[in-house]
């Protein structure tokens, strides 16, 4: 585990983007390829906006990402394909972007996203951390155990408050209550994981996630235990637990 602490979440952003760059074109040089799996949400700004802007053979890299809502059409703000593909996807030269797809035959698409995602590792995988410790849409207490690749998921209270309060809803009623999720046992066969985690509504989610042994009602902490995980943090998030940069 590594934690890098900035000033601002600008600054944060950037050198995330950095870091994933770096290791994305180390994947290229060392296969030929790379594989790519992001997070969405408003925590991922930055990172993104300075992730197009990396020196990367993006026609290189193939795209995945997380999570979608069940039953929520891709021309709402909430969807993150909607998100993705405005913010990341239509600004780089992708070899492919894979996206879960939470409308029509939801057994399908998850048969569909299952069998692309186990073709070769995730070279470096985007990994947020919610207010309430979650991981993708793994709220509390979150399966550790099934082998599946992505699961229907259920959506928890707290959670659903986070989206209204980030301006994707208007209400809690608004939000979807079931999503599509990558599992936990997925994201750990990724070979780096970087988790961008700005901003002081995620305070408290980082104290735990670093103080508590890991549990699932902590989902977050599960991270931990990977070998190559890269946790990034402003001064905001980071406030209740570390000796903040002047």
């Amino acid at each position: 585990m590594r934690i890098n602490i900035f000033k601002t979440s600008a600054q944060m952003g950037e050198a995330a983007a950095k870091f994933i760059a770096d290791k994305l074109n180390a994947a290229i040089s060392e296969q030929g390829f790379a594989r790519l799996l992001l997070s969405t949400g408003a925590s991922q700004f930055d990172m993104i906006s300075s992730l197009v802007t990396q020196d990367v053979d993006w026609s290189r890299v193939t795209m995945f990402h997380l999570d979608e809502y069940v039953g929520l059409p891709e021309t709402h703000i909430a969807s993150f394909r909607k998100y993705l593909k405005e913010r990341f996807a239509s600004k780089v030269n992708l070899k492919e972007a894979v996206y879960v797809d939470g409308e029509g035959d939801t057994g399908e698409n998850i048969a569909y996203i299952t069998k692309r995602i186990k073709e070769a590792p995730i070279d470096v995988a985007a990994i947020g951390i919610g207010e309430n410790g979650h991981i993708a849409f793994n709220d509390p207490p979150a399966d550790f155990d099934t082998q599946e690749s992505y699961i229907i998921v259920n959506l928890d209270e707290r959670c659903k408050r986070q989206q209204v309060g980030e301006g994707w809803f208007a209400t809690v009623d608004d939000v979807p209550r079931q999503a599509i999720s990558m599992t936990v046992s997925q994201m750990l066969k990724s070979r780096c994981i970087v988790s961008v985690v700005p901003h002081a509504v995620k305070a408290e989610a980082i104290r735990n996630t670093l103080a508590q042994e890991v549990n699932n009602m902590v989902p977050a902490t599960i991270l931990k235990t990977h070998p190559d995980w890269n946790l990034y943090l402003d001064k905001n998030s980071a406030k209740l637990f570390a000796v903040l940069p002047e």
